[in-house]
């Protein structure tokens, strides 16, 4: 059976579960999904492929030869993902079959889903935690703050005491706190404006936020390191 690896937390197996799926409905291959593919479905209505076929023949899925094994006319092996798949032509890949093929089952599982198209809010999220230190700063955030006209602004983050939010909600008294991360996602995605930070939690709020404006802050090397992959070249997104 071919097998989507666990690695990170949700929204890398996300993401990992999406790049794993389009291979699988392709060669029509039976799948065992990470835990947050699995969760994905279940909370977000991302459908994941699952087929009939499993070889005896197991090759490891990686980023380089994803392309080559998705765009072979059959396959006789089943396959083990050992990669993030971030690159800015999976990810470009993902995005549009969401888009194409998805849109309608996550708009129907979304609580919130009369918001869409229905308001002129502005939503942010702030990665911090554990890498704070590659986040973009604080003066990203406020130069799309200021540049967006919203009547309602919300945000998320993982620290919540974190000095840039206590900042943020001094400047900006009226900001409310979304909490729950299927939330964050759901509600997120419905806001007219939506501020990313890096990562791919982020940049899954990104792709599901179907009919938003988003922006994105430039992520040089020299800052970020190797933290994540090229998630976030996606064709209309604004980068600042």
């Amino acid at each position: 059976m071919t097998v989507a690896s666990p690695k990170g937390r949700w929204g890398n197996q996300i993401i990992i579960s999406l790049a794993v799926s389009l291979i699988a409905e392709k060669h029509n291959l039976m799948v065992h999904y990470t835990p947050g593919g699995k969760r994905a479905e279940m909370v977000l209505g991302i459908q994941l492929y699952q087929g009939s076929k499993k070889h005896n023949n197991v090759r490891i899925l990686r980023n380089d030869n994803f392309m080559d094994i998705l765009n072979q006319s059959t396959i006789d092996y089943s396959l083990v993902s050992d990669d993030f798949f971030q690159t800015k032509e999976i990810c470009n890949l993902m995005y549009e079959y969401l888009r194409n093929n998805q849109k309608e089952s996550i708009i129907s599982k979304n609580p919130f889903h009369t918001r869409y198209e229905n308001n002129n809010d502005l939503f942010i999220h702030l990665r911090l935690g554990d890498m704070a230190k590659r986040n973009p700063g604080i003066d990203y955030y406020l130069e799309c703050i200021e540049r967006i006209e919203y009547d309602n602004i919300y945000f998320a983050t993982d620290s919540f005491q974190s000095p840039m939010i206590h900042r943020l909600k001094e400047k900006y008294p009226t900001i409310q706190y979304i909490k729950d991360e299927s939330v964050v996602i759901q509600f997120g995605s419905t806001c007219k404006h939506v501020v990313l930070s890096h990562g791919s939690f982020s940049a899954i709020i990104g792709y599901l936020s179907f009919f938003s404006d988003v922006y994105y802050p430039n992520y040089s090397r020299a800052k970020i390191g190797v933290w994540f992959g090229d998630m976030f070249s996606i064709p209309g997104w604004i980068e600042v």
